[in-house]
């Protein structure tokens, strides 16, 4: 086995198990060997005005592979990631074939290990094809190594399959995560129904879409017990029934996005199509909502929803676009201005929580010795413009806006995926 560099991460404040210190950090073949003050090392990774903490994991990555390699793939997709911090993502399965199975499972996974930045960890469908008819081959693919299984991209409206479906995942100790917008009520709708759809005189799509999915899942986790995990809360009553069934003492999770921590649908008057995602940006009043929920933990994750589309694609008509926009590059940035000078709450968000809730092993943990390091170096107060991304696709809204906190280096597995050692 060939042996891995050895690295010392120098000058930061690091997330240990017992707080944050101002430590360096000795990696020895893969895995934390030492931390201590003003160690040397052949190769040096600055951390110097950093954090230093576990590396970020995504519970909500859209790769397009298999069957959309034109908008992107897991090579490009992970290297996004990398760049961005994260150590791993959580693949969603609306792809082409879905991942509805073993098999497909099995080859992302395979796929992230050949040619990835960052580990990969497939989620499977809830249903065959994500018909939403049918449940999926989900034995099978829990035993290929699936923990999260979602029909990302459309709710479960069948509340008989997903009764059962929860009912499985319960028995086998996974989650079940749901896309919680009512195809029924946003089938014709464009964006966020209120003031500014009227003004455009666009259909839109009613902060109620996702508030009935949402309660009617939490009336079915209370039957079954299944760990349950909102995606993509976007609306203020979408975070209270999150808080009320926290309160109760269901299993339950919830994650935010940072397009819905950064803009509101005041920026659809633009009609730029990199402002078209589902569900659509709210009100500021859901706005604040999400960024108060995030800070007193009702959500537990911020999660990217990394959508990436082809230019041919997304440049076209507002109603005519997909859904969707990147942002694996730019969450940390975002995440850090919402929870504020606050590492321990920040890496939580970004790292530990994520990594639990997908049951990931060896990632999202303190900086300690004998741990894999899989680590991120966050300068939170560096200010910097994004021009360029890692992804095949560009349909973020990010570029040229002036952000602050920025990923300096991630380390996956011990190797540099991102950034320099001197």
């Amino acid at each position: 086995m060939t042996r891995l560099p050895e690295l010392v991460i120098k000058g930061g404040s690091v997330l240990t198990e017992d707080g944050m210190a101002r430590l360096d950090v000795r990696i020895v073949d893969g895995r934390v060997a030492e931390l201590a003050a003003d160690l040397d090392g052949s190769t040096i990774v600055d951390a110097s005005d950093a954090w230093v903490g576990p590396g970020f994991v995504d519970l909500h990555t859209h790769l397009r592979d298999p069957g959309e390699l034109w908008k992107e793939d897991i090579g490009t997709g992970t290297a996004a990631a990398a760049a961005g911090g994260y150590t791993a993502v959580v693949a969603m399965p609306n792809t082409v074939p879905t991942i509805d199975n073993a098999q497909t499972a099995t080859y992302v996974s395979e796929q992230g290990r050949n040619v990835g930045s960052a580990d990969v960890y497939p989620a499977g469908a809830i249903t065959l094809g994500r018909q939403g008819e049918r449940m999926a081959h989900i034995d099978e693919m829990w035993h290929a190594g699936v923990r999260l299984f979602t029909d990302d991209g459309t709710s479960v409206t069948n509340s008989s399959v997903l009764r059962l479906a929860m009912e499985y995942v319960k028995n086998l100790g996974g989650v079940v995560a749901q896309h919680a917008v009512d195809s029924s009520m946003s089938a014709t709708g464009f964006m966020h129904e209120g003031a500014v759809s009227s003004r455009l005189g666009m259909p839109g799509i009613p902060a109620v879409a996702e508030e009935i999915v949402i309660a009617r899942d939490l009336a079915l986790v209370r039957l079954t017990g299944v760990n349950y995990h909102a995606q993509h809360v976007s609306t203020a009553r979408g975070v209270e029934l999150i808080a009320e069934a926290k309160s109760e003492g269901l299993p339950v999770t919830a994650e935010v996005t940072p397009h819905h921590l950064e803009f509101d649908h005041t920026d659809v008057a633009s009609t730029d199509p990199d402002f078209k995602m589902m569900p659509p940006l709210r009100t500021a009043d859901d706005r604040q909502a999400l960024a108060d929920g995030l800070r007193s933990g009702v959500i537990d994750v911020v999660a990217t929803d990394h959508a990436p589309h082809a230019a041919r694609e997304k440049e076209v008509p507002f109603e005519d676009a997909p859904n969707g926009v990147l942002g694996l590059e730019w969450a940390g940035p975002v995440a850090g201005k919402i929870i504020g000078l606050d590492p321990t709450r920040f890496f939580a968000v970004m790292a530990v929580a994520p990594a639990r809730i997908a049951q990931i092993p060896d990632h999202g943990l303190p900086i300690g010795v004998g741990n894999v390091a899989n680590i991120t170096v966050f300068a939170p107060a560096e200010t910097w413009t994004p021009t360029t991304t890692r992804s095949r696709s560009r349909n973020a809204p990010y570029f040229g806006m002036s952000l602050t906190g920025r990923t300096t280096a991630t380390i996956r597995n011990g190797r540099v995926a991102h950034g320099g050692a001197i």
